[in-house]
């Protein structure tokens, strides 16, 4: 590609140490725009850095630099669709499970010997049984091909009728894979190798099942492939009751793959429709018998085009599920907030409102530390004095006490709308202000926090509409008076 882009170029350079800062941003501007072109630039720039000629001055310090990270296209699922994906995966599971569970009944009771001999049941029963060691129905092979005996006693010969009383297929494993996806957030690639889950006691109860699930993810790096995940099954709505789920409709064909490969114990097998093909080499696990494992892209693709749901359900699933739980779930914190919660609309969405909340707090606190009075340039006639201030109107103060007057402290006169402020009182502000810095070199912080902080912020707002300078020029003019009248304010002995 970077050789395609040079040739284009009016005057092409002829070799490497031509290439100019000006080819290189209009090679980046081509292809920083897309997450695809961010990749393809992640690619040939090792490539180019590798030359010398290309490692120092203008045009090394272009290729030094960052390119972003790509941004995720998949956006977790609204309510409506995650509700829609979850149905079709369900129906078609639950079915599933249905069949196998009556066909398992009918076979349970002819090895018990509970059938009459002879009897349609019996006969079933029989055909069943063969099933179960050999993963396939008894037929014949003739030279037009196999042919499948009893298929009046079958029903017919499509999956559901034959092989499909006992296994399930792959697209019913797949649907068990995307409801596993929503309850856990599992990635696809796990289910390639999941083990099939054992149980663990559960303390002081019959009733449950805790099961442990050995998962791994390969991404992780060596060393950090496993983690073990505890899952209760406590009732129909628990999370351990579709790992109860998948157990019973995969017994069949995880008891017929260990007759064949001891070794084997992995929960996500399936039947395949066509067992003679031969198999693809790929990073899943090898096919034992008529069984495959795990679920693949070909899977989830024929899965989501069959039913209709417009792409792949498994990273939007895993995505949704993430954002529920909000926490990691077998990724990294720096992962969960970059890849997971950041970029999703649904997130942000949601998140509205709290960040409304937290502006609108925010303006609320912020407010409550200003001066909320008025500045004069004299006393005026009329008004009150205070400690702190002079009062317009003590009878309508926002902290109104029993009798009808201010029930403020001395302090608090500062944040009351009535308060006025003249350059009288700045030699005695201006000492308090310092006051209460001097308190922060002796108390805790969160002591001083919380007695202290909002009084220092609101001198300090004051201070600023005073003026810097005059405030400090009335340190100045401090007499005794002040200096008792700030003590007894800040031993809290002086009552409003």
């Amino acid at each position: 590609m970077f050789a395609r882009f040079v040739a284009e170029l009016e005057h092409p350079p002829q070799d490497l140490g031509d290439l100019t800062t000006a080819m290189l941003k209009r090679w980046r501007s081509r292809h920083i725009g897309t997450n695809s072109g961010k990749n393809v630039l992640r690619q040939v720039r090792p490539l180019l850095r590798a030359d010398p000629r290309l490692a120092g001055g203008p045009v090394g310090e272009e290729l030094a630099r960052r390119i972003p990270k790509t941004v995720p296209i998949k956006q977790s699922y609204g309510k409506e669709e995650r509700e829609r994906v979850l149905r079709v995966a369900q129906r078609q599971f639950r079915a599933a499970l249905l069949r196998i569970r009556e066909n398992t009944t009918l076979l349970e009771r002819w090895r018990a010997g509970d059938l009459e001999e002879g009897s349609r049941d019996w006969r079933l029963g029989q055909v069943l049984d063969h099933l179960a060691q050999t993963g396939y129905v008894p037929h014949a092979v003739m030279p037009s091909g196999e042919f499948v005996k009893d298929r009046a006693l079958l029903g017919g010969t499509s999956p559901e009728n034959t092989w499909g009383r006992l296994f399930l297929s792959r697209s019913e494993l797949t649907a068990l894979g995307v409801l596993l996806t929503d309850r856990f957030g599992w990635n696809l690639s796990v289910y390639d190798r999941l083990p099939a889950p054992t149980t663990a006691p559960s303390a002081g109860s019959t009733a449950t099942v805790t099961y442990q699930v050995q998962i791994e993810k390969r991404r992780q790096g060596g060393g950090r492939w496993f983690s073990t995940e505890n899952v209760t099954d406590s009732g129909a709505d628990s999370s351990g009751r579709l790992i109860t789920q998948a157990l019973e409709a995969t017994a069949h064909g995880r008891a017929l793959v260990h007759r064949l490969a001891p070794d084997n114990n992995l929960l996500m097998v399936a039947r395949m429709h066509y067992p003679k093909r031969k198999h693809q080499r790929t990073e899943r696990p090898r096919p034992v018998g008529p069984c495959a494992f795990g679920i693949g892209n070909g899977d989830a693709q024929l899965w989501w085009i069959r039913h209709d749901l417009g792409g792949s359900p498994f990273q939007r699933a895993r995505r949704t599920t993430v954002t529920r739980e909000g926490r990691p779930l077998q990724h990294s914190q720096g992962a969960h907030q970059s890849v997971y919660v950041l970029p999703d609309e649904h997130v942000q969405q949601a998140s509205r409102s709290v960040f409304e909340a937290g502006a609108r707090e925010a303006l609320e606190q912020a407010q409550a530390v200003v001066f909320g009075g008025g500045i004069e340039d004299a006393p005026v006639p009329g008004h009150e004095q205070t400690a702190t201030a002079d009062c317009a109107d003590e009878t309508a103060s926002p902290w109104p006490d029993a009798k009808g007057g201010c029930g403020a402290d001395f302090l608090l006169c500062l944040a009351c709308p009535n308060a006025r402020v003249h350059p009288g009182h700045h030699p005695r502000l201006a000492h308090l202000h310092q006051k209460l810095h001097s308190l922060r070199t002796v108390l805790p912080d969160s002591s001083w926090n919380e007695h202290w902080r909002e009084h220092v912020l609101r001198l300090e707002d004051l201070r600023d509409k005073v003026g810097p300078a005059a405030w400090t020029a009335a340190l100045a003019r401090v007499n005794d008076e002040d200096r008792t009248l700030v003590h007894l304010l800040v031993k809290g002995e002086l009552a409003p």
